[in-house]
């Protein structure tokens, strides 16, 4: 059986880390003066999150709002390449937390930004989670996980909760909720009676199946719904300097766990080991990043569109079924590449070719098809609709040049509301004498 990618759905913040030495104080005021030597930026929330369960070799989805702002733009950059993307909107500007550290230690703390996720939940966020093989929510009080809610009723695998003061409620019937003792506390009634009570009371409170109250250094305190609660001890390394980051990474692993089909229990320990080996690693100081450019070839269409425009490109997309491909097509495509910086092929899934071209269409499945595109040079991403026509992934992908190829010269563009609303020009490209899947076909039944 096979099993689906891990869909982490929360908020993405920006995490940047000024590192320094600080060896005197200001002369103006009793503080130290830090002598910066470097800067590292990394995903943030539920970017790390994600970010550290690709790291395990895992298929993982992000679903988040992004502001296409600086900080938007560079959390795109730094994600391209480990996972996928899925985007909600993001009303107002990227959430930045700016670290200043000497020696290991942090100074200082500043944050910035004020964006909150806004629906709607589109077809392409609906489609991510409902693949899930396993849900984490990392919830950073921003408003994805709010917004998604109501779609996790619908879902039937497994769902890790990290949950936040400041969040939504975690949906009744999580599989494990997973908060540190600080959000115990808060989300506990006074007096509070320890860990193995607030999971205790949380197993009942929020109707999940298992709450996992993590204690850093110390483990977990695990409670079960039927009322069996203990306690599960970390490996025995030494404790590191930097917790950042620890909490995403034990409900990372967990999820993960608990998507291969582990018991709840086990889930924990191994969520246990694996945060622990990461503060032991040095946390999440020691995560190093590259911004990823063009020539790294992300592997989803959204991902190529949007680093694209990022860097001021040309965005050029194309349509069709691309049954048989053939040498008319591989001209058209290489002739389309060169008009601009990128080139995503949108593709007829094998329902709607059935659909344009009658019985018997297509002869070649939508996965060898879309598989034939992405071994093309010229090609940098393939994008499946299912829709009669290309106009709901124009507007997702939003190009500045559509090619259609010669045989629709002089004819109204189906997708032509789409294009004007997107702003997108339209290129007709002559087509290659003698060359059609049509043609092949009829060739092949006279043979």
């Amino acid at each position: 059986m096979k099993t689906g990618p891990l869909v982490v759905i929360g908020d993405t913040l920006l995490d940047v880390d000024i590192e320094g030495t600080a060896e005197r104080l200001a002369p103006d005021a009793p503080v130290p003066v830090v002598d910066v030597e470097e800067e590292h930026r990394r995903p943030g929330g539920a970017g790390l999150a994600a970010l550290l369960a690709a790291r395990d070799g895992a298929q993982v989805v992000l679903v988040t709002a992004l502001a296409d702002d600086q900080q938007g733009r560079t959390l795109r950059s730094l994600l391209n390449g480990h996972l996928e993307v899925v985007r909600l909107p993001l009303h107002g500007s990227t959430v930045c937390k700016t670290r200043l550290r000497a020696r290991g230690q942090t100074l200082a703390r500043i944050d910035t930004g004020d964006g909150r996720a806004a629906g709607p939940v589109t077809a392409a966020v609906r489609a991510a989670v409902l693949a899930a093989g396993a849900v984490l929510v990392s919830d950073y009080g921003r408003g994805v996980a709010a917004t998604l809610a109501g779609l996790l009723g619908e879902v039937a695998v497994p769902i890790v909760w990290d949950p936040h003061p400041k969040g939504t409620p975690p949906v009744p019937g999580c599989t494990l909720i997973t908060p540190s003792e600080a959000e115990a506390r808060q989300l506990c009634p006074l007096p509070y009676a320890g860990p193995d009570q607030a999971a205790r009371h949380l197993t009942k409170a929020l109707h999940a199946q298992a709450v996992a109250v993590t204690l850093g250094p110390h483990g977990a305190a695990l409670a079960h719904a039927g009322g069996h609660h203990r306690r599960i001890p970390p490996p025995t390394f030494t404790q590191g300097h930097d917790v950042c980051g620890a909490g995403d990474r034990f409900a990372g692993a967990a999820a993960l766990a608990l998507r291969d089909r582990l018991p709840v229990e086990d889930a924990v320990a191994v969520g246990v080991g694996e945060a622990s080996r990461f503060v032991e690693g040095g946390g999440a100081a020691a995560v190093r990043l590259q911004h990823h450019e063009m020539g790294d070839r992300p592997r989803t269409p959204l991902e190529v569109a949007e680093l694209v425009r990022a860097s001021g490109g040309r965005l050029i997309a194309t349509g069709g079924c691309f049954d048989l491909l053939h040498a008319g097509h591989v001209s058209l495509l290489r002739r389309a590449r060169a008009l601009g910086d990128a080139l995503i092929v949108c593709v007829n899934s094998d329902a709607s070719a059935k659909r344009l071209k009658g019985p018997g269409r297509p002869v070649v499945g939508q996965r060898d098809r879309v598989e034939v595109l992405r071994a093309l040079g010229c090609v940098d991403a393939v994008m499946v609709f299912d829709e009669d026509t290309p106009s709901a992934a124009i507007e997702r992908l939003r190009p500045h040049v559509w090619v259609k190829g010669g045989d629709y010269s002089g004819r109204r563009l189906p997708e032509a509301a789409a294009l004007r609303r997107v702003g997108a020009e339209t290129v007709v490209l002559a087509s290659v004498p003698g060359r059609s899947t049509t043609g092949l076909i009829a060739a092949m039944q006279e043979a």
